[in-house]
C-alpha cells in the first residue's frame, strides 16, 4: 500500500468525525486538518457505531470490569503497560477476579495506524500486538516521518506473524478506521475521559495511579 493511500485513509476517518479534545496537542496532529466538535456522528452512542470490535482479556462474567483508556503514541501508556500491566495481569487478570477492557484513544494519526495494525490480529493477538507496540514505542515514533512510522508498524507487524496482504487490508480499511475513530469519541464522552492512561472501574473514571492504590481500588470492588 503506498504511504498516500495511507494518509488518505488517515486524514479522512479524523477529518469526518473530529477529536473533541485534541485542540490540547495541536503540535501532534501534523499536518493532519484540524476539525471542530460536533461532527457528524459526534452524539452516536457506542452501540450505534457497527463493527468495532471490543478487545478484553481476563473473566467477562468477573464483578469488577476495568477499562483502560490509552494511546500507543502516549508515554505515560508505555510507562503503565511496562511497568504496571504486568502486574495487574498477574494478580487480577489471569487470576479471573477482574474482566479487563483495552480501548484505544487517538491523540494523532500514528496512534491510529497502530491499532490498525494491533487490531488486524484479531481478538487472539490484539494484547500481544499492543504490547509490542508500546515496548518498541520510541522506535517507531523515532523518526516522525510518516513513511518510516508506516514502515516500523508493518514489521512489527510481520513479527506478530502477519502477512503484507493482511497489513495492507488492515491499513487501507478507511470503514473500520472511520468507524474506530467514532467509536473513540463516543466511549471518550461517555466516561469524560480527558488523559491517557485513564481508567473506568465498575462506570468510576480515576485517571492513573501507582500500582499500589490501584490494587487497593480493585480490592474494594472486589470486598476483599
Amino acid at each position: 500500500m503506498s504511504r498516500s493511500l495511507l494518509i488518505s485513509v488517515i486524514v479522512a476517518a479524523l477529518v469526518a468525525f473530529g477529536a473533541f479534545w485534541l485542540t490540547s496537542t495541536p503540535k501532534q496532529l501534523s499536518g493532519l486538518e484540524a476539525y471542530q466538535p460536533g461532527g457528524a456522528n459526534a452524539q452516536e452512542s457506542p452501540a450505534e457505531i457497527a463493527d468495532v470490535t471490543e478487545m478484553q482479556i481476563g473473566n467477562p462474567d468477573a464483578d469488577v470490569t476495568v477499562i483502560e483508556y490509552a494511546s500507543f503514541t502516549c508515554p505515560h501508556c508505555a510507562n503503565f503497560h511496562e511497568n504496571v500491566y504486568p502486574q495487574l495481569k498477574a494478580d487480577y487478570i489471569d487470576s479471573g477476579k477482574i474482566n479487563f477492557i483495552y480501548r484505544e484513544v487517538y491523540f494523532d494519526a500514528p496512534g491510529l495506524w497502530g491499532s490498525l495494525v494491533a487490531r488486524c490480529g484479531g481478538e487472539m493477538r490484539f494484547f500481544g500486538i499492543a504490547g509490542m507496540l508500546y515496548e518498541r514505542q520510541k522506535e517507531w515514533l523515532a523518526s516522525g516521518d510518516r513513511a518510516v512510522i508506516e514502515t516500523e508498524l508493518r514489521k512489527i507487524g510481520k513479527i506478530a506473524g502477519l502477512s503484507d496482504d493482511q497489513l495492507n487490508a488492515c491499513l487501507s480499511d478507511a470503514d473500520n478506521a472511520t468507524n474506530m475513530v467514532a467509536w473513540f469519541q463516543a466511549n471518550s464522552q461517555e466516561h469524560n475521559i480527558r488523559s491517557t492512561p485513564s481508567f473506568v472501574v465498575n462506570g468510576k473514571t480515576y485517571q492513573n495511579m501507582p500500582y499500589a492504590e490501584f490494587r487497593e481500588l480493585l480490592d474494594d470492588e472486589l470486598g476483599e
